[in-house]
């Protein structure tokens, strides 16, 4: 347990955040690269050696260098990769933030980058797919959208033949994404479950569902879940052909899917409490970190100013929740909202920079 104490910005979350950058390629915090660099800087580096784990003492070096309006670089022990995204399996985090209510309150995205970003850390190539379909969709929407206010009877001519590339393209990527998300949530969902008991001792069954347009019914019974899911994609581009063109944007997708989250018998979103839905953003978090570790990796869990939120008793459940695990760092403004654990470091940050506090030797 590693404990960064220090009042509000001083650099506590911007420091984990990199952790978290060089996992993921991605920030809790925002979505674009200028606010990760220091202002008046070009770039931003960011270097970490990671250890293999507690009985494995192989290490390996990553360095991403973040740049504003150009490609990220990255490199692997001194070399440079070709893409940045391979680096992405090499340090594996989950991440919980006050930010994260926003998966039980807020839009079905905010719940498609959960477990997208569920997806991505147990199986690090599909972040190359969800970029695929990113492409796809951006090509493909342009293409309805020069085709948006015409016939919308097929003519047979050039823009029918690329729409036709389009589809076959988006079927099978989206078909991959929509497998790895249905097979994630349904492992990680006993895990969710119990996490949830421990933190809320009431009330506490809870639910979640894929809503997507598509019949999933036997889909996922199939011999080739892919090839299934493929072909329901493309009957489904058929049959809304008319409204794709007629609105110039694609209906069809996993980029238009959500999750209902449920606790006891009601929705959770517009249903469930302030206390219930700071819990069950938790025990989305805890239960994807038992989901990793369970398929055979120790990700290192990143609490940023999650105790402040919590009261007591949930504060006392989350820790003995994490207690076992191999690596936490955890942000706090206020050190007395953090437990104390029988292991555990303490630094103090201020002005960006970070020193040991009395007892502990710095890092």
């Amino acid at each position: 347990m590693t404990v960064f104490v220090g009042s509000n910005g001083q650099g506590k979350t911007n420091l984990v955040e990199a952790v978290e950058y060089l996992s993921t390629m991605s920030s809790h915090r925002v979505a674009a690269t200028a606010p990760l660099i220091r202002v008046g800087a070009d770039a931003a580096i960011v270097r970490a050696k990671v250890r293999a784990g507690v009985d494995d003492d192989r290490v390996i070096s990553l360095e991403l260098e973040i740049a504003n309006g150009r490609s990220n670089v990255a490199r692997l022990n001194r070399a440079p990769l070709g893409r940045p995204r391979d680096l992405i399996g090499a340090l594996r985090t989950v991440v919980f933030s006050p930010m994260d209510l926003a998966i039980v309150r807020g839009d079905p995205s905010d719940r498609r980058a959960w477990l997208d970003s569920l997806v991505v850390t147990r199986w690090p190539r599909m972040a190359g797919v969800r970029q695929d379909l990113d492409r796809v969709l951006k090509q493909r929407n342009a293409l309805l959208k020069s085709m948006s206010g015409r016939s919308h009877k097929p003519s047979g001519g050039d823009e029918e033949v690329t729409l036709g590339v389009w589809n076959e393209q988006l079927a099978r990527i989206g078909a991959e994404l929509l497998h790895a998300r249905l097979d994630t949530l349904a492992d990680v969902l006993p895990h969710v479950q119990r996490a949830y008991e421990t933190i809320a001792p009431v009330n506490n069954q809870v639910s979640m569902s894929y809503k997507t347009i598509l019949d999933l019914d036997d889909a996922t019974s199939a011999a080739d879940v892919r090839a299934e899911l493929t072909q329901r994609l493309l009957a489904a581009m058929e049959r809304l052909r008319r409204d794709e063109v007629q609105r110039g944007v694609t209906l069809v997708g996993p980029q238009r899917d959500d999750v209902e989250l449920g606790i006891g018998s009601l929705p959770a979103k517009g249903y469930a409490s302030h206390g219930e839905s700071w819990s069950l953003a938790l025990s989305l978090k805890l239960g994807g970190f038992t989901l990793v570790r369970d398929d055979g990796t120790e990700p290192v869990l990143v609490l940023d100013d999650v105790f402040a939120e919590l009261d007591a008793m949930r504060r006392e459940r989350l820790a003995a929740a994490i207690v076992d695990a191999e690596q936490v760092l955890i942000t706090a403004a206020v050190g007395s909202d953090v437990p104390e654990f029988a292991a555990e470091r303490r630094f103090r940050v201020e002005a960006g920079t970070v020193q040991a506090t009395e007892g502990d030797q710095p890092a």
